[in-house]
């Protein structure tokens, strides 16, 4: 046991020393998170905001200033007043509108009736812009509709309009940030794990260093630790770094427990790290290790864990794939403990599946490391 830890205490001193002179590696360790935390905290966004729509007032009555003036003062619309539909259609062709609200001739005297209709366009080039923007237009237009059947003291509205009363969980601020900071985490972890140690071991294949250990007592899981470990501090670094521009910066709620979102963090940070190294010892090749790494880890991570696109949305087959994925799994549990909570039956499945990439990567790298030339 002395053996083991003088000779794991000289491997970490010589591995952090290592680190420490390579100036590029800490760059991409420690500025590369910080520049991902503000392009995807402040530059990437689901939300729609001020967006530009073509209002055609074709009845000038006050009932039809009325009914559309909830346009006017929303954060989400940009209402633009066009004098006809040829105009306000060419418009949209052109790109300068991403909807037309056209108030009809007749709307005051079917508005009457109960037979009121306004004629919304959308421009589905961006589909899930123009769902937002039609959400934000019928909740706009359905003000005034409902202060008139508050003013006349009906229930119900000659149309016989139904009030839907509408609450949304775990996002109730509807803020994208909610939903993409935290798997911001899981994005940072695997950029700092499997990219940076992808190039340890290939760097001294190519150095010829490696081989100097071959004569030494140093053990495969003694030299496998040591690798780790300075990146494990430089991890949690980044953690730290995102906890706090989520708190601080993003204002996201963290309604699970700080230390669970830390221990899950760790261990998925370990299976970034394992896969780097046991991608690193099989290519020996830092520019092999560092496209592989990519290829195998940030990129799925970014498009099949469920950070940007819904997993269920997508085809079986690719649903099968990013289940085989850590990242799958640890974003499903860093969003849960964010948003949802502590659900401890996903927290136990999740961290229970993250152990057994460990044990597995654990394994497969300590066999990469073996004492031979081949």
């Amino acid at each position: 046991m002395q053996g083991f830890l003088s000779r794991l205490k000289a491997l970490i001193r010589k591995e952090t020393r290592q680190m420490l002179r390579d100036r590029s590696n800490l760059a991409v360790g420690l500025a590369l998170p910080l520049a991902l935390i503000l392009l995807f905290g402040y530059g990437l966004s689901f939300d729609v905001k001020n967006a530009p729509i073509a209002v055609v007032q074709e009845d000038h009555s006050v009932i039809a200033r009325n009914a559309i003036a909830g346009l006017q003062g929303s954060p989400y619309l940009a209402p633009i007043w066009v004098g006809d539909m040829p105009t306000a259609e060419q418009k949209m062709r052109a790109g300068e509108f991403d909807a037309i609200v056209r108030v009809p001739i007749d709307f005051s005297r079917r508005f009457s009736n109960g037979q009121a209709q306004i004629q919304l366009i959308l421009n589905g080039g961006d589909s899930s812009t123009a769902s937002a923007i039609e959400g934000y237009v019928a909740g706009a237009l359905a003000t005034y509709a409902q202060h008139q059947v508050d003013r006349s003291g009906n229930k119900i509205s000659n149309s016989g309009g139904i009030t839907i009363v509408q609450r949304m969980w775990f996002n109730e601020a509807s803020n994208s940030s909610w939903y993409l900071v935290p798997g911001l985490i899981a994005l940072v972890m695997t950029l700092i794990g499997a990219f940076l140690t992808s190039l340890l071991i290939a760097r001294e294949w190519e150095r010829g260093t490696f081989e100097s250990l071959f004569v030494t007592p140093v053990r495969p899981f003694e030299l496998m630790l040591a690798k780790l470990a300075p990146y494990i501090v430089v991890g949690a670094i980044d953690l730290g770094m995102c906890l706090l521009a989520a708190h601080f910066l993003f204002e996201v709620p963290m309604r699970g427990s700080l230390l669970v979102v830390v221990l899950a963090s760790m261990l998925y940070l370990g299976v970034s790290l394992l896969l780097g190294l046991l991608i690193s010892g099989r290519t020996r090749n830092q520019f092999e290790a560092s496209q592989l790494a990519l290829l195998v880890s940030f990129m799925p991570a970014m498009m099949l864990s469920g950070l940007v696109f819904d997993v269920r949305n997508m085809p079986t087959a690719v649903q099968v794939v990013s289940q085989i994925l850590p990242a799958t799994h640890f974003m499903g549990l860093i969003k849960t403990l964010f948003l949802a909570g502590n659900d401890w039956s996903t927290i136990v499945e999740k961290s229970l599946i993250l152990v057994l990439y460990i044990v597995v990567l654990g394994v497969a790298t300590t066999r990469t490391l073996r004492k031979k030339l081949d």
